[in-house]
């Protein structure tokens, strides 16, 4: 060792900031296994490292004890006072042996702990880095396809968008940029493992709050969103001033605002409503862009309510394939029965229940909030 290899730790210190301590203490820990294997595996030896010369020295350690059971690793308390006069039992007595060639050993290993630790402070530090955008949209460029996962590259680490996180509407290309939703950050030992999202209704959340100047404010609140990627997604919003139009805000003029969410999510639709905490106002909205004629709510506890539309409507209010209606179901948490005036003159007998359009996964969920969004008025 020399006074150029403590320079180099201090330089790592300064720019990766890792302790030098903690590199003089890794060292030592590494010197103590390869004296070791290479010398001696039956001693108990501390290895000290000079902080300023990089000298290294070994010191064979014996336990001071009354009656002696183990001569390699105990000394009896009449030959250590014969060393110093000071020692009581259980104090360590040290003997320098320091081996004539150790120099290049820990040479050696010295620049293997330094290389090992560097590596680990880098990933530690990307992992603090991206652990923060958990939650949060990140911009990458797509780098490759791995058995459908989607590789993307973030800059420092790569990133995986699997299959089951990736809109059926969505195609990735070598070199397009993205933005997705960060899910999850993993530490491994290698690099940290991040996954992304294009499904998740976080994703739309974070669009708006950044679209949005309102919501990223608070003026306006995001009360819940229901997606289903790629095609629709209804977003509840409420005002906490009477004088800002929520849905107004989101929408932006002409449409602006919420055209630019709409063409990153490649089109899927998006239906702003205005929340209520009164539900039968909130499931006539959630309905949207459907008129609503009447709701009535059958079961308080149980969330099920009767929704009534013109018959010309009926189409319109249940949806492609039940889509409207399953989206209004999951945002409002409440089972919705929707029939048409004419059927509601036949007294329900050939009411339509959201639940003949849903799907197992499309059964109400936590009303929390992740959603999507869907421009006003459009059909989907």
């Amino acid at each position: 060792m020399n006074r150029e290899f403590i320079e180099a730790i201090e330089e790592i210190e300064r720019d990766k900031g890792i302790n030098k301590d903690i590199l003089f203490e890794a060292i030592e820990a590494a010197l103590i296994s390869a004296y070791k294997r290479n010398f001696d595996s039956d001693k108990n030896v501390r290895v000290h490292m000079e902080r300023e010369t990089g000298d290294v020295r070994v010191y064979h350690q014996k336990q001071v004890v009354e009656e002696v059971e183990n001569p390699k690793e105990q000394i009896s308390l009449e030959e250590a006072r014969k060393i110093s006069p000071g020692y009581e039992v259980d104090d360590l007595v040290e003997e320098e042996v320091t081996p004539k060639n150790f120099g290049r050993i820990a040479a050696q290993t010295a620049k293997q702990v330094v290389i090992q630790r560097i590596r680990e402070a880098e990933r530690e530090l990307i992992y603090e880095e991206y652990v923060d955008k958990q939650d949060d949209i990140i911009n990458g460029i797509v780098q490759r396809i791995e058995q459908k996962n989607v590789i993307i590259d973030l800059g420092k680490v790569e990133a995986i968008l699997p299959p089951q996180e990736q809109m059926d509407t969505d195609e990735y290309n070598q070199g397009d940029r993205i933005k997705a939703y960060v899910v999850e950050v993993k530490k491994t030992t290698k690099e940290p493992q991040i996954i992304l999202s294009r499904t998740h209704p976080g994703l739309i959340k974070r669009l708006l709050e950044l679209e949005v100047p309102e919501i990223y404010d608070g003026t306006v609140e995001i009360k819940g969103i229901a997606r289903e990627a790629g095609y629709r997604s209804k977003v509840a919003v409420y005002s906490r001033h009477e004088e800002v139009d929520p849905v107004g805000s989101c929408v932006g003029n002409k449409g602006s605002r919420i055209q630019s969410i709409v063409d990153e999510l490649k089109g899927e639709n998006i239906d702003v409503i205005t929340w209520s905490s009164d539900p039968v106002v909130f499931i006539s909205n959630s309905l949207s862009p459907s008129k609503v004629l009447e709701v009535k709510v059958l079961d308080e506890q149980d969330q099920k309510a009767r929704v009534v539309v013109p018959d010309h409507q009926l189409s319109l209010a249940i949806g492609k394939e039940g889509q409207n209606a399953r989206l209004a179901a999951k945002l409002t948490n409440w089972k919705i029965d929707i029939l048409s005036e004419s059927q509601l003159a036949e007294k329900g007998e050939s009411s339509v229940e959201v639940e003949d359009f849903v799907e197992e996964s499309a059964s109400p969920e936590e009303p929390d909030n992740h959603g999507d969004e869907t421009k006003d008025g459009d059909e989907g």
